[in-house]
């Protein structure tokens, strides 16, 4: 498959912060990465910039262009960012960490992979969102229990709880959730951002401000987000199969990582679903039956 894509796009902004802990990196624009760091100040953005160096520097020591891209290869990178992570482990209990999202794009479509509440979206501008990657959050977990509903999600007081993130020590490798997107239409978007880049807007606005290069007008848009928001846009000009592709089946539709796949659908109703009549349908004899049922085998005959 060959892609080819218009100059990627991208938002890095503080908030209402005095540190940022968000941090975006891309190599040779075939891959996009960014982190939301946590931990408290020099704590988050040293974990979030450790991942996303290490990945780009992993990549381009180590990835061939001309040979097939596994997962096996995607793991040996994060575990490396994991070792170079694992340099800052001063013992403490209250580790720093990082949410991690990653899109790949080589010969075989594109490889999505994430860690925590970061987000990575594949959009069709006249479908909508087909790709939603599920949160790894506490509010997303009671969510799938049955303990809230999926509007509470956004009002609830510990949303911000993630259940999965990169951090130091061996015995905390977390791993990613991996996603395999080969059903890929010219003009499609990919969309990789942090939770705080949605704290004021929905993704519909802000795929329709990336779509029509309003970069500017984005950033004065979430000037009053509180926290550090960033993202990455990355919008395919064509999206070409080969003869010689090698293309797996497309996970989207059925992908346990996909949000779009678990959360409620709403289903228009109709205004009159039920109409009550005046008139009660007149019953029929059984001698009436009889006649009618006679009648049409007659005329079935002739």
């Amino acid at each position: 498959m060959k892609i080819e894509i218009y100059p990627p796009l991208s938002i890095h902004e503080l908030g209402q912060r005095t540190n940022q802990e968000d941090f975006i990196a891309q190599w040779n624009n075939r891959l996009f990465v960014l982190c939301d760091g946590m931990g408290g100040h020099e704590k988050g953005e040293v974990a979030s910039q450790t991942v996303c160096q290490s990945l780009v520097g992993w990549f381009d020591e180590h990835v061939n262009l001309n040979e097939p891209f596994t997962d096996d290869i995607l793991r040996e990178a994060l575990e490396y960012a994991y070792m170079q992570l694992d340099q800052y482990d001063d013992g403490s209990p209250k580790k720093m960490g990082t949410t991690l999202t990653l899109l790949y794009m080589h010969n075989n479509g594109v490889t999505a992979a994430h860690i925590g509440d970061s987000r990575i979206y594949h959009i069709r501008p006249e479908q909508g969102v087909l790709y939603q990657s599920r949160d790894h959050s506490l509010a997303f977990d009671l969510f799938q229990a049955g303990e809230i509903t999926y509007e509470e999600i956004a009002t609830f007081p510990q949303k911000n709880i993630v259940t999965r993130a990169m951090t130091p020590g061996k015995d905390n490798r977390m791993r990613p959730d991996i996603i395999h997107i080969n059903n890929i239409h010219s003009g499609d978007c990919f969309i990789l951002c942090s939770d705080g880049m949605l704290e004021n807007m929905d993704i519909d606005v802000l795929s329709r401000l990336f779509l029509t290069n309003k970069v500017s007008e984005l950033i004065s848009y979430t000037e009053n987000n509180q926290d550090n928001h960033s993202a990455w846009f990355v919008h395919v000009k064509e999206a070409i199969r080969e003869y010689a592709d090698n293309i797996s089946e497309d996970e989207e539709s059925t992908a346990r990582c996909n949000a779009i796949n678990i959360i409620p659908q709403t289903v228009p109703q109709d205004e009159d679903d039920v109409v009550i009549v005046e008139d009660a349908p007149k019953k029929q004899s059984i001698f009436q039956r009889i006649k009618k049922l006679f009648l049409f085998t007659k005329n079935k005959k002739k």
